[in-house]
């Protein structure tokens, strides 16, 4: 069920990380070309906004096939996937889409969460302690959800972290045609409302982002639009600008 939420506030910064992550800057010669450069750490909310200031985020690797035991893996892809705000393909079904469902933001982020992890996707990667670290880093205003409704249904959503002027997409999700898709044209939206080129980082192109105007650039790209990107400030859609809360529902 849809409630208040804490995306008007200013986003509070979580304690320092006391782990060494890796500098993209200096790999050595055997990882530059590797989209995992490091292993291990914490996912704690200060580990994980170091991690995504530096250019990388988290998604467990099992070390031995034969082993469930995973440890957490730092990504950094080369080439790395954004998908550029003007760039992206909204065709006149999506646009229809739009017409169609309802859109909010930051209305339901656990549900968003829990759509993306379903165990019935294929490649479903989301564990229990991605899950909950994300969670924690929405309560504490840095990671975000855009919902898609089709009456009072959640259909379709994403989230993602926003800092500055990136926003990291990690995961979506949709039970209507076109849902997610529908999430991904308001956050476009929300992060250009004002004119400025924010960054929209998608990780990999797969086939379908391609299809909406993904592109990839090398590493070192990135990391000079990362450091752009952080020096802006959050959109609207994170602070006083996002929607009011939707009513309970018996």
């Amino acid at each position: 069920m849809p409630g208040p939420s804490d995306s008007g506030r200013v986003p509070v910064e979580p304690p320092p990380s006391t782990w060494d992550l890796p500098d993209l800057q200096a790999l050595p010669p055997e990882l530059a070309d590797e989209d995992l450069v490091g292993l291990g750490a914490d996912l704690e909310p200060g580990t994980l906004l170091r991690a995504y200031r530096s250019g990388m985020f988290p998604m467990h690797v099992s070390m031995d096939r034969d082993d469930p035991e995973q440890i957490i893996g730092w990504w950094s892809p080369e080439p790395r996937g954004i998908l550029p705000l003007h760039r992206l393909v909204v065709s006149r079904s999506l646009r229809q889409s739009c017409r169609r469902l309802r859109t909010t933001v930051d209305q339901a982020f656990v549900d968003v969460i829990d759509g993306c992890a379903d165990r019935n996707r294929s490649g479903r990667w989301i564990n229990v302690d991605i899950r909950a670290a994300y969670v924690r880093l929405h309560e504490l205003g840095w990671a975000h959800s855009v919902e898609t409704w089709r009456g009072d249904d959640l259909v379709g959503g994403l989230y993602g972290v926003a800092i500055g002027g990136l926003f990291a997409g990690e995961s979506m999700f949709h039970r209507a045609p076109d849902a997610s898709k529908v999430a991904l044209v308001r956050l476009a939206q929300e992060l250009s409302a004002d004119g400025r080129s924010r960054l929209l980082d998608v990780q990999w192109v797969t086939d379908h982002l391609a299809s909406l105007g993904a592109v990839e650039i090398p590493r070192t790209e990135y990391l000079r639009m990362l450091e752009t990107a952080l020096a802006m400030p959050l959109p609207a859609a994170w602070g006083e600008g996002c929607d009011p809360p939707l009513p309970d529902r018996d």
